[in-house]
């Protein structure tokens, strides 16, 4: 990746600080367990629009974000491509993004990804296989994040978002490889990687859930 889109990334962390910060009150716990430095892959369940920024301006590592080229609109354009964030086009094998994202992690950054493929109930019941190829492919551990708060209510100013100044708890979990060491990546291989990587998100979501008291994402 080049150093302008890894500073890119830096400058779109230090403006989802003041966001994130500014508008709510997000909680953070186990920051300390992402590597300071190497390849890694954020795994993020996914239930409302501000997840992605939420764990930007949190995370103790600029990220680069894989996102739907649905979101790559007007102004937004060039600013999301300004700050390292990715974009991707969900409905075909889009060898553009998967080379970029591969990129990133060979220069020892940190690529964010939604395994779910799309905003829903953010419980990491159904995974795509993007996450075991890009693990599998570069070797690079996952740390799962789970955001809990983000959809639980509906703010009153802004009925998109939830409330200003509510909290939102954004948990990191511990890395793991997704890999089974072989470094294959047959059909089966990357099977085997997506069910493993499935147990162990649901697995940090729960925990996670124990940790700050919050329940199942409420719609």
């Amino acid at each position: 990746m080049t150093q302008a889109s890894e500073r890119g990334a830096e400058v779109g962390r230090r403006i989802g600080v003041g966001l994130m910060y500014g508008l709510w009150k997000p909680r953070v716990l186990g920051a300390w367990k992402v590597p300071a430095s190497g390849p890694v892959i954020f795994a993020v369940n996914h239930s409302h629009n501000i997840d992605g920024p939420m764990v930007m301006g949190v995370a103790p590592r600029p990220t680069h974000f894989l996102i739907k080229k649905e979101a790559f609109i007007g102004p937004l354009d060039p600013f999301l491509t300004g700050i390292g964030q990715l974009k991707v086009d969900r409905d075909t094998t889009d060898r553009t993004a998967i080379t970029r994202a591969l990129d990133v992690l060979s220069a020892g950054g940190v690529l964010g990804i939604f395994p779910e493929g799309t905003r829903g109930e953010g419980d990491f019941a159904s995974l795509r296989a993007g996450l075991a190829y890009f693990a599998v492919r570069s070797g690079a551990p996952i740390v799962p994040v789970a955001v809990l708060g983000s959809s639980e209510k509906r703010g009153r100013l802004m009925k998109g978002l939830p409330p200003l100044r509510s909290r939102i708890d954004v948990v990191f979990g511990d890395p793991f490889e997704a890999g089974d060491g072989s470094g294959r990546r047959t059909r089966k291989a990357l099977d085997e990687a997506t069910e493993r990587i499935q147990k162990q998100l649901s697995a940090h979501l729960e925990n996670a859930r124990r940790l700050t008291g919050r329940r199942a994402t409420l719609k």
